[in-house]
């Protein structure tokens, strides 16, 4: 007997259509319980300069998993429903519990990365979950930094920055004096605040440092963690010079002239200068990497020139 072609691919087409049906159910499901948390989002945190790099991040993990699609395609797929259940359960109950509680947005918007997990455990397993284990860990970037860390890291951060302006002002001769977080320079006192202590830099100059360390310097394991590592001093360094820019221009055209548009632009050039530091730092970790890959081969024992 003989079989047309679409009498033999229409078993194949109702077996993908099945196949697929179970997991777009648990995506759909899944999208519809996080679309408040999302609004939520959307109206508080990421309006601020704080967690406005948010989407940014959720569309760098969505351009990581693409990335990976090559690798998902080959990876066995072995369901892991045991462990898979508990990781989904284990996040709805945390985002109920989060919602019943109101305003514990951090726990709310974290209870997503269980819930991934799951649902990547009961579809395809661990071979798919560790393909996609840094744009998962990565969200982490995307979840509202507690306020009680914010405050119990800035308020150091802005004595430390204070301490090393008016220190280099000083040395400098300008008259400059300091108590806290208040700078006194000439006949005007200036209030450090939160937005100059580095704190919102921080949590976004980190993100991209992971970003661009994975996603370019990761077969060079020491390079990618020296770039990790630098990032927090980096910021603080971009920060003192905003602030040291700050406390210049007040004395030599008065404190009015901070409002408004040049405090804006300082915030900016900040971030600027930053990743600025940050490149040449990756600049120069290649350079040195090339001399010493010149240095090894030159040194080898059939290096030299006979």
């Amino acid at each position: 007997m003989m079989m047309t072609y679409s009498q033999v691919i229409q078993p194949a087409k109702s077996d993908t259509l099945k196949n697929l049906l179970w997991p777009g159910l648990l995506i759909a499901c899944v999208l519809v319980a996080y679309i408040p948390t999302v609004m939520g989002l959307i109206d508080g945190p990421w309006q601020t300069e704080q967690e406005g790099h948010g989407p940014l991040i959720i569309a760098a993990c969505l351009w990581l998993v693409w990335q990976s699609r090559a690798s998902l395609q080959t990876v066995k797929i072995a369901p892991a429903p045991v462990s898979g259940w508990a990781a989904l359960l284990f996040g709805l109950t945390l985002l109920f519990l989060a919602r019943l509680q109101q305003g514990l947005v951090t726990f709310e918007t974290f209870s997503i990365i269980p819930v991934i997990v799951g649902c990547i455990l009961i579809v395809a397993g661990w071979p798919a979950l560790r393909v996609l284990a840094f744009p998962i860990v990565f969200l982490l970037f995307a979840v509202p930094m507690p306020d009680w860390i914010v405050d119990a890291a800035t308020v150091p951060l802005k004595v430390f920055i204070s301490n090393m302006v008016t220190r280099i002002l000083y040395a400098a001769g300008y008259p400059i004096a300091q108590n806290g977080v208040m700078i006194m320079i000439g006949s005007y006192q200036l209030l450090v605040k939160d937005a100059c202590s580095g704190m919102n830099s921080i949590f976004a100059l980190s993100a991209i440092g992971v970003f661009y360390a994975y996603a370019f310097r990761w077969s060079e394991k020491i390079r990618s963690f020296i770039l990790l590592a630098s990032i927090i001093p980096i910021t603080i360094a971009a920060n003192f010079i905003r602030v040291l820019a700050l406390v210049l221009i007040a004395y030599y055209g008065g404190p009015d002239v901070l409002e408004g548009t040049v405090h804006d632009l300082t915030g900016i050039s900040l971030f600027v200068v930053a990743l600025v530091l940050l490149f040449l730092l990756d600049a120069a970790l290649g350079l040195c990497v090339a001399a010493f890959g010149r240095f090894r081969r030159q040194t080898a024992p059939n290096g030299g020139v006979s």
